[in-house]
């Protein structure tokens, strides 16, 4: 799709993000930049303060790199409201939804989003594997829920996929496709099949470092190595799969299985067992990498030691 910007799409003032989190903190950064107010709506206010040092410690980042000026920050800064009251998704003419991957969560969350919002306001999921139309379902605006799954870190990457349902209508497609563009980003389409193309893609990938490490294939450090320099890739699978979170792959391997019946997405069992461990990759300083040292240094596994046989 080539299509320039709509006029629906000038016409959004104001852009709702419901979660605080990386990808959510992530999102409203980048609308506040574009120019858009944003309004980051969260439980508790303790997740709130966390996503706004998030995003001040990204533009400190920017500024430093004389990417944006010390004005520019705060001027970006003052475009955010924080609150914790669902009532303020009323005020925005465009909504993405940012929390949690679990569908149970966002089914409610959808429901009351659909309760307060105004009529002709979008409902966007940044899910990247659950089901869109599962979603649309629980409001009485199928024809206005879409996909829009960004990529961590939001306002590095580039990729946005808008995902299109069944009852996705043509202009909720295209206001989604040009705001993704007003954003700076790239959009694809995509269809409303578990995964949509990235993650259809990309987990199998992951799953199968998981059980190179298992399988004892190679150590952590010469399996990244591989796929750097014989794959050209920019990060290892497993550095990958700390940066994305172990728990993340998990259940996107688990919602697969479950979807499509398919063996090869049956999860690794040291996926689960390091879950289960706590080692959860970057975001707790330690995976398949130790992230209390600089630079992070490779674990060696004992599967023993991970209740898994040898």
């Amino acid at each position: 799709m080539t299509a320039s910007l709509t006029d629906e799409t000038t016409r959004i003032k104001t852009v709702v993000v419901l979660g605080s989190g990386a990808m959510g903190s992530g999102i409203a950064q980048v609308l506040a930049q574009t120019g858009y107010s944003v309004i980051v709506r969260d439980t508790e206010e303790r997740f709130l303060k966390k996503g706004k040092e998030g995003i001040e410690d990204s533009l400190s980042r920017l500024v430093k790199k004389g990417a944006v000026s010390s004005s520019e920050k705060e001027t970006v800064l003052n475009r955010l409201l924080l609150t914790t009251e669902i009532e303020k998704v009323k005020e925005g003419d465009f909504i993405i939804e940012a929390v949690t991957e679990d569908l149970e969560i966002k089914k409610e969350l959808f429901r009351k989003i659909d309760s307060v919002a105004k009529p002709g306001a979008i409902i966007a999921t940044n899910t990247s594997s659950l089901s869109v139309t599962e979603l649309a379902l629980c409001t009485k605006r199928a024809d206005k829920v879409v996909g829009m799954h960004f990529f961590n870190p939001v306002p590095v990457m580039k990729l946005v996929e808008v995902v299109k349902t069944a009852y996705t209508s043509k202009e909720t497609f295209q206001i989604t496709w040009d705001l993704a563009k007003r954003m700076g980003k790239e959009p694809i389409e995509a269809k409303d099949t578990p995964g949509f193309i990235f993650n259809r893609l990309i987990i199998p990938y992951l799953n199968e470092a998981f059980w190179a490490v298992y399988e004892g294939v190679g150590k952590v450090e010469d399996i990244d190595k591989a796929m750097k320099l014989g794959g050209n890739m920019p990060i290892g699978p497993l550095q990958l799969l700390d940066l994305v979170g172990l728990d993340v792959q998990l259940h996107a391997c688990e919602t697969f299985y479950r979807e499509f019946g398919d063996p090869k997405f049956r999860p690794c069992p040291l996926n689960r067992q390091m879950v289960r461990a706590g080692y959860l990759g970057r975001k707790v300083k330690k995976g398949f990498y130790d992230y209390t040292v600089d630079p992070p240094t490779p674990y060696s596994f004992d599967l023993r030691s991970w209740g898994l046989p040898a």
